[in-house]
């Protein structure tokens, strides 16, 4: 591992609790800052309904995004 690697399950779980912040851990700012404003608006959108949908798929892009780092 390089000393810029970053490890794709913190990545993964950052991303899990606040969309974006793991994206921000990976040093991808762009798609951090588009899981950070989204998920609210699709979890009032829905009323709550599908917001746990954005969760799981800001873990799973920055889990893929932290690997490719």
């Amino acid at each position: 591992m390089s000393s810029n690697s970053k490890d794709p399950r913190a990545a993964a779980i950052l991303s899990f609790i606040v969309p974006g912040i793991g994206q921000f851990y990976a040093g991808r700012w762009g798609w951090g800052l588009f899981w950070l404003i989204f998920p609210p608006g699709f979890w009032i959108g829905t009323g709550g309904f599908f917001g746990w949908v954005c969760h799981i798929l800001a873990a799973i892009q920055a889990h893929g995004q932290a690997e490719r780092r």
